[in-house]
This record gives structure tokens, sequence and C-alpha cells, in this order.
């Protein structure tokens, strides 16, 4: 074997080595993706099921765990699932987004290798094909704090999953054709909780048991398409603990706006008559309001829950204070035993602010959403296997939007749109929602601080109104209508990564792009190579694998 082959097998080997990491614990799990009927709102609909399950079933992880998932794609079409705020550290290839991954074809498997790597929290787990989100194949993923680490609040008697969101009945196909055809989804049929919603006749079975005088964990995410939920537990407080992957402020609240794409972490304390109560989910900022329940059932308990259910706020206004009253805990431990406010990242010099104005328009007849006047359009070759095959010429091209767009977007450009970040930079990235819909955006691979959510139009000026003492490090931030939002981060973090609407008729019709970070001395100690068995497609397919670009 030649001196050059025999390097190559090695870094290969050390690449795939270093994707899960030796020493710490591995789990391990065996998907079965399918097709399946499912009727959330009592109509039948050809569902996503994993495992038989919808939603899917829950991992359960703890801190450094290394997390494998053999996922076999048993669908007629392309399946890919992504793994929202799980920051996938030096290691983009796991993803999951179609800017880094192929997608599974019919028939084949894929095997997912990842660490959650100095994470705690509350994620999920979603597809990004088509549309298939809007019928399953959707789940929680918790992270645990290691035994070691304390969390600042005692051990809850048990630990609860609600997967909430929108529902449309018109199954993942027709809500397809309708996006191609230059609509956008309109209004949602209902709404689920845990892919169920209760009748309230008796007969509900409970979603969840509590015992009185105890206090439990719930970890609420809302896994729907386009619509804010606020959820509610009838006749208890819920405190505030964590919010995605960091401690909270202990606040109480009796309602919470979960907008998509979002996960909170609550404690709920049974210490009402022992009987039925109602959780609560209802749709925000929509013309009509839609309600789901799930029953919690005490043990012991008699009695079904009472039909007056606590009432849903009104209103914007309500929404944005809510979110100015969430802290960051900063005494509390991460996922390492440093206190959560150790990075002092208030005092961190800001070395380049990019504004993403979002604007919806007509191309050719046909609806497209934009970002600083360019319609993503997804190309069929994933943008890191091009760069790291030496062919992004022929995919994309860097920068092709200003960081600073125009008070008026007349025009909108239909392209792969990839920004080029210097790693470690430390930026300022401000959305501004010019349109008259709620914005939820997500950036893969890292988690940012929400420094700041206003109405009107951003200028250097509203620096001065940021908080940077204790804003909550988050990886999804809503933004209202003809208002903005304020992020700050350092791009630590090698790879190609996913800046999306979480509104998904948007993301799909082009709300989306992607920033490529990397690594200025080609060193695994910033990224690892592309790991063997990668699935390999578009214009990179026949051509031969390169050498490892990192040692």
């Amino acid at each position: 074997m030649a001196p050059s082959t025999i390097i190559a097998v090695f870094f290969l080997w050390v690449g795939s080595l270093l994707m899960v990491q030796g020493g710490d614990p591995t789990i391990s799990f065996e998907w079965k993706v399918t097709y399946g009927t499912i009727s959330p709102l009592g109509v039948p609909v050809k569902g996503i099921l994993i495992n038989g399950q919808f939603p899917g079933p829950n991992i359960n992880s703890t801190t450094n765990n290394n997390v494998i998932v053999n996922v076999f794609n048993n669908l007629d079409e392309p399946f890919l699932l992504t793994w929202s705020g799980v920051q996938h550290r030096k290691n983009p290839w796991q993803d999951g987004v179609l800017g880094t991954n192929c997608p599974i074809p019919p028939g084949t498997n894929y095997t997912y290798k990842f660490q959650v790597k100095d994470q705690i929290g509350s994620y999920m787990y979603y597809p990004v094909t088509g549309m298939h989100k809007a019928v399953g194949g959707f789940g929680g993923l918790r992270i645990n704090s290691r035994l070691l680490i304390p969390v600042p609040y005692a051990d809850p008697a048990d630990d609860y999953t609600i997967i909430a969101g929108d529902f449309f009945n018109k199954g993942h196909t027709t809500l397809k054709k309708i996006l191609e055809s230059g609509r956008n989804l309109g209004r949602c049929d209902g709404v689920h909780i845990n892919g169920k919603v209760a009748k309230g006749d008796g007969s509900d079975e409970p979603l969840f048991t509590m015992e009185a005088g105890k206090t439990y964990k719930y970890r609420i995410c809302n896994a729907g398409l386009k619509t804010s939920l606020n959820v509610r537990f009838q006749g208890h407080n819920m405190k505030l603990v964590e919010m995605e992957g960091s401690h909270t402020v202990q606040n109480d609240y009796e309602s919470l706006d979960v907008h998509v794409g979002q996960c909170f972490s609550v404690l709920v304390t049974a210490d009402q008559e022992p009987k039925d109560y109602f959780v609560v989910a209802s749709t925000r900022f929509t013309k009509q309001e839609v309600t789901a329940t799930g029953v919690i059932r005490y043990t012991n308990g008699k009695g079904a829950p009472s039909p007056k259910l606590p009432p849903p706020p009104v209103g914007w206004a309500w929404s944005l204070n809510q979110f100015r009253t969430f802290r960051w805990n900063l005494t509390a431990s991460a996922a390492r035993p440093n206190p959560q406010g150790s990075y002092k990242y208030g005092s961190v010099n800001i070395t380049r602010t990019i504004k993403l104005a979002n604007t919806a328009q007509k191309v050719d007849g046909k609806l497209r959403y934009a970002i600083n006047g360019a319609s993503y359009v997804e190309p069929t070759t994933p943008l890191k296997l091009a760069e790291y095959y030496g062919v992004a010429d022929k995919v994309f091209k860097y920068d092709t939007i200003p960081d600073d767009p125009p008070a008026e977007i007349t025009k909108i450009t239909m392209e792969p749109v990839v920004l080029n970040l210097t790693h470690r930079n430390f930026m300022e990235i401000v959305f501004e929602n010019r349109e008259t819909a709620i914005q939820s955006y997500h950036l893969c691979g890292y988690a940012f601080f929400a420094v700041a959510v206003e109405t009107g139009q951003w200028s250097p000026e509203k620096r001065k109104n940021y908080n940077l003492l204790d804003a909550v490090s988050r990886h999804t931030i809503q933004v209202f209508p003809k208002s903005w939002a304020a992020i700050l981060l350092s791009f630590d973090n090698c790879g190609m990564w996913n800046i999306r609407s979480e509104i998904w008729d948007r993301r799909y019709l082009g709300q989306q792009l992607y920033v490529s970070v990397l690594s200025p001395n080609k060193s695994l100690r910033d990224e690892y190579n592309m790991p063997e068995g990668a699935l390999v497609c578009g214009v990179v397919e026949n051509m031969p694998r390169p050498p490892p670009a990192y040692t």
C-alpha cells in the first residue's frame, strides 16, 4: 500500500472514531420509517410513523452521550431527519438538513452518529424532506444533566414530553402541491397534543398521571408547521426552568406562548383536588382560535375535568412582554460545572453585523418568500458536499446577498444562498420581519443570545436596549410582525449551517439560507472529515472521494 494511501486511510479511521467519542456512554436506536394511518383530528390521514409511532419515540440521552440512530426508510420517497437544537460540534455531517446531507433513498438506511456534547435541555427531531413534517416523523429529544452536575431544582417525580402542533388534514402530498402551485398553506384544521385531542366526554385516557403533592417536569415543544401556540394547565401554574438548552430564572406562569420550533421545560406541582385536569394548547395570532386538550389524571383521583378552560391571552403585546421576562439563570451550572453566566457575552466586541429582512413576492405568478431579496432554491447537491469535493462553484456562489438590505426590496432572485463567515468571529444578526405574519427563525449548529425583540425597524441606536447580562441562550427566536429581533453569538463551530424560517411554507418557498464556517487551519480540532458511509448525490455522486480535508 502506498504511503499516501496509508495516511488517507489512517485519517479516515481517526475521523470516524471522533464521530462517536470514546469513553462516553453510547445509546443506540433502530428506527423503521413507514406510512400509516393517523387521525389526530378524527379524520384519517396518511401519516409517517417511526417504529409504528406517531409522534415518534423519545430519545432520552445525557450530556456527552454518543447517539447512534440507524434509520431505515421504508417510504416510497427520499426521507431525511434533522436533530433540531443539537449543536453537532465539529460535525455538520450529522445535522440532517439538505444543505449537508443527501436524503435517504427509499428502501435503504442511513446511520446517524453524533455526540450531545456539552448540552442539556429539551429538543426535537423532525423530517426536512418535502412536507413530511406535516404528517409525522417528529418526536422529542431530551438531554439530561450528568449526575455530577447539579440542576437548580429538586428531581421531579417524573419527566414528561408534550409534542404539540397545528395539523392539516389534507396530507403531505396535497400540501406540497399547494405550495408548488404558488400558494401558502392557509389556516390549520386543528391542533394536537401528542397526536391526540381529548373528547372531553369522560372517555379519554390520560396523557399523563400525577400524584398529589409531587412535582413533575414537562418538556413542551411546538412541532407544528406554522402556528404559535399558547400552552396552559387547568388549575395549575408552571414554573419555567429551562428554555431549549439553558436554565432560566424560575418565574411562575399561568400560560406560555410556544412558537414554532421552540421547546420549554416547566415544573408543575400536583397541588389541587385529586381528579382529572386538562392541559390546553390553543392557536395564537389567528383569526379563529383553535384549541386542543389532553387529560392529566391524579392517581386515585375522582372526577372529570371541568369543561371551563383557562382563557388564553390576547394580542401581540402580551407575548412580547412575556419574552422580556425570560432570563438566564447566571448562577446555575449548565452542561459543565462552571456557571452559565461565566461567559460574558455582553462585553465581547462585535466584528460583523448582518441584517436579514424577510419579504414575500410573486415570481412568474407564483408566491415566493425571500431573505434580503433572495429566495432559496435547494440544489440537487448538498452545499457541504460540493464544498468538501472542491466543486462549490458548480453548485452555488458565496455572499450573493448584502449584509444590510435596502429599505425597499422590489425584486426577488431564486438561488442557493451561502454566507461565508470567519471562524470565531463574534457576530450580531438582526432578523427584520417586514411582513404582517409572525416569524420563527432557527440556527443550526449553535446557541445564540436573544438580546432583544422589539417593534419597528432596527437601527444601531437600538443596541442600547439590548440585554447584555442575562439573555437566554437558545437556538430559535420569534419575530413579531413589523418587528425585529437581535441575536449575538460567536461562530466557533465549523461547518455548513442552516438559518431557516420554522414557518414551514415560508421555509419551503425560500426563506432560508446557509452559513459556511471553514477551519482556517484545516484542523480536526475544528471540524471532522466526511465520515465513511456518508451518502453522496448530485454532481459528486460519481466523483472519486477526495482525500481527508482536515488533519
